[in-house]
């Protein structure tokens, strides 16, 4: 295992990497996301990274005022920007896929004193974001019919020659993905997992690389028709038929502006605040590891950790989760006097995955990092091993301990990441041997029980 490490992470230079910075701090989370890393040259590789297993996404922010200067006619005006900040920015996330795929080394400053933390596989998918700021007045200007002052995007085979001010025309070969200062907020704000975010990338490029042509009016529209369409075959969210039989796509002005005023949206934001707990269990831990303050065995940095599995679940099933776990803290018993413990079982978004959330009340044990913590860890390995033997399909059991909230002042976690794939007959005996003093999943106060829920509520 690395040694622990403290690792200082820059926040963006400009207010506008800033602000980027924290929208992915929020939707990434700390452990995968990192403002201006360095190559091997000392030069800056892009304004932000994130890497989240084989998935890289390169965010390049550019502010450019040269609609600023109103002497100069649109058309020049125009030029200039997308030029400043469009134009070269394509050129520079290009050649940064390019320095990642050769293998060198990338930092987290320039001094090249810190190499970056986590692990950059060469034939990773790379997902290119420009995000270019100046241009909203002047676009509300240019068309009072643009709600927004959003960028129109079109691609296609021969749209990278179209010359009309306000509208990009991108290559559907090698995809660069262009946001404004409109539709950022509105992309991290709905789509704030990296599941959500990765399986709206994905369908995006999926869908760009088969049309002949896809034109939107502004990123934000094509995030609304993404989150109004719906495939119960396949069980996600969707961009166009998926019969195979269209060949261009265009999303009109406006879809935001309906779908964003809808009760539906309403309800889906408002049945969505829960999840949040889950995204705050996740990232006191990634502040935990940045300071160096984690205790255990574990690296969250590099390989397979429980950590990583949290952070792979979607919004909808965050919601679940964190709801299941809320419930549970208000059934633990009552009696704080008592030494407690109340187990739940919560099965993941993904087959074969599972969380034990293991609550535990000893208010006699005095010597709290000396008894308790080696006490409650063990205990919370007992109850993985323990569900893994009830429910035999299960391949990872993700453990989460805790003293029980209803009774404790201040609140500490464990976690545990057990992997099954390789579970012998001496793990199953082993497991059910140490079960037999505590009987997780095996008393008659077990309760088996299913949950319903609708990702846009009735």
């Amino acid at each position: 295992m690395r040694d622990k490490l403290t690792i200082r992470k820059s926040t963006g230079v400009t207010g506008t990497e800033r602000l980027l910075s924290q929208f992915c701090e929020n939707t990434f989370l700390g452990l995968w996301s990192y403002s201006n890393p360095y190559k091997d040259d000392g030069k800056e590789l892009c304004d932000l990274i994130v890497v989240f297993e084989d998935h890289i996404i390169l965010f390049f922010d550019r502010e450019s005022r040269k609609f600023e200067n109103r002497k100069v006619s649109l058309g020049v005006s125009w030029g200039r920007w997308k030029r400043e900040a469009i134009d070269k920015q394509i050129v520079t996330a290009k050649g940064a896929e390019r320095y990642l795929k050769s293998g060198r080394s990338v930092y987290l400053d320039s001094k090249k004193s810190t190499l970056f933390p986590l692990n950059i596989q060469n034939d990773a998918k790379v997902s290119k974001f420009i995000v270019a700021h100046g241009a909203e007045e002047a676009c509300k200007e240019f068309s009072p019919e643009n709600i927004y002052g959003s960028l129109a995007i079109c691609y296609g085979d021969k749209t990278e020659s179209l010359d009309w001010p306000f509208l990009i025309g991108l290559d559907n070969d090698d995809i660069v993905h262009v946001l404004d200062s409109k539709n950022l907020p509105v992309l991290f704000e709905n789509l704030d997992t990296i599941y959500d975010f990765s399986a709206y990338v994905s369908e995006k490029e999926k869908q760009v690389s088969k049309l002949d042509v896809l034109c939107y009016c502004g990123e934000e529209d094509l995030i609304a028709h993404y989150l109004s369409s719906f495939s119960e075959d396949e069980n996600r969210h969707i961009i166009g038929p998926q019969d195979g039989k269209l060949t261009s796509l265009f999303i009109a002005e406006g879809e935001w502006e309906i779908f964003s005023n809808s009760d539906k949206y309403k309800r889906w934001r408002e049945a969505n605040y829960p999840s949040y707990f889950w995204d705050e269990l996740i990232q006191k831990t990634c502040i935990n590891a940045m300071d160096g303050a984690i205790t255990g065995n574990a690296d969250l940095f590099q390989g397979e950790n429980e950590i990583r599995e949290m952070a792979k679940e979607p919004r909808f099933f965050r919601r679940i989760l964190s709801k299941l776990i809320l419930q549970a803290v208000e059934k633990f018993p009552d009696n704080k006097n008592d030494s407690q413990r109340y187990v739940t079982f919560i099965p993941s978004h993904f087959k074969g995955v599972g969380y034990v959330f293991l609550q535990v009340h000893s208010p006699d044990i005095q010597d709290y990092e000396g008894m308790y913590r080696p006490m409650r860890s063990a205990m919370l390995e007992v109850a993985c091993g323990s569900a893994k033997n009830k429910f035999s399909h299960l391949s990872k059991v993700i453990g989460i301990a805790m003293e029980a909230p209803k009774h404790a002042e201040v609140i500490s976690e464990d976690f545990v990441l057990l992997n099954c794939n390789d579970w012998s007959d001496e793990d199953a005996e082993r497991y059910r041997e140490a079960n037999k003093h505590v009987n997780f999943f095996q008393t008659d106060a077990f309760r088996d029980y299913r949950v319903e829920e609708k990702e846009f509520p009735s």
